[in-house]
């Protein structure tokens, strides 16, 4: 690395930021990612941008974080890629521009990053930064929720279920929110909840509604913990409890 490889200043810098056979130092770290990126090492830019967001081994800087996202992102760098389109969408850093922050997840979803396919399909859905079309967002979902993306899987399900862009199809869509739910997705419990309260795409079983409204619910979500008090109320699914039914009653309210 002093002799100036920048392989092996990045591959330093790792070793400092990790703590693996040196003292973790992300300075150091911070250092030797800097020495590589200014060298044109696209794997480097991508890690000393983390830093100037993250402000490990440097002060926390957006503009700078984001000057190395496209620094990397142009040597076609899909994470970096997908990182510089976050700055454009959110205004991190740089001056908001959606329709360039729509182009780089684009070039990123293209490369198969599973982030930059689930906010192609977000942009899609919503007409941000480009023009509306549900049926090539449900597309983008797909790839991302085939690499395991949980919210792309949960978006994935809502289409299905409400025919956005694809054909209505309650059981695949109790399918992608299972497989959501499953992540620990919390709208996606809910959603599989109710697809099982109300027996659209599943197989009855009672069983079911409280088991994925329980672990939403204690996430916080409000449906859910509403839906979990109609369970204990009527004894669907768990054992007939109407204190626990008001107490989940009394959490959803708590959020108005």
């Amino acid at each position: 690395a002093e002799q100036g490889l920048p392989e092996a200043q990045f591959n330093l810098g790792v070793c400092f930021s990790f703590g693996e056979g040196v003292v973790q130092n992300k300075a150091e770290a911070a250092k030797w990612f800097r020495a590589a990126a200014e060298q044109g090492l696209a794997r480097a830019q991508l890690k000393l941008g983390v830093c100037f967001v993250n402000g490990e081994g440097v002060s926390a800087d957006t503009a700078e974080a984001a000057k190395w996202f496209r620094m990397a992102a142009e040597q076609g760098h899909a994470e970096a890629q997908f990182k510089l389109g976050v700055c454009l969408f959110c205004g991190e850093g740089v001056e908001e521009n959606k329709v360039e922050a729509v182009t780089w997840f684009r070039a990123a979803a293209q490369l198969g990053w599973p982030d930059a396919q689930f906010m192609l399909g977000f942009c899609l859905a919503e007409g941000e930064g480009v023009a509306e079309n549900k049926a090539e967002a449900a597309e983008w979902f797909r790839d991302a929720a085939k690499q395991g993306h949980s919210e792309a899987q949960f978006s994935l399900g809502v289409c299905l279920d409400k025919g956005e862009g694809v054909a209505k199809d309650k059981a695949e869509a109790a399918k992608w929110f299972r497989t959501a739910a499953e992540q620990g997705h919390n709208e996606a419990q809910f959603s599989l909840g109710i697809s099982f309260f109300h027996d659209e795409g599943v197989r009855e079983d009672r069983s079911e509604p409280a088991k994925w409204f329980r672990p939403a619910a204690e996430q916080g979500d409000a449906k859910s913990q509403f839906y979990l008090g109609v369970c204990f109320a009527a004894g669907a699914g768990v054992e007939q409890n109407k204190e626990d039914a008001v107490s989940w009653f009394r959490k959803a309210a708590e959020q108005g």
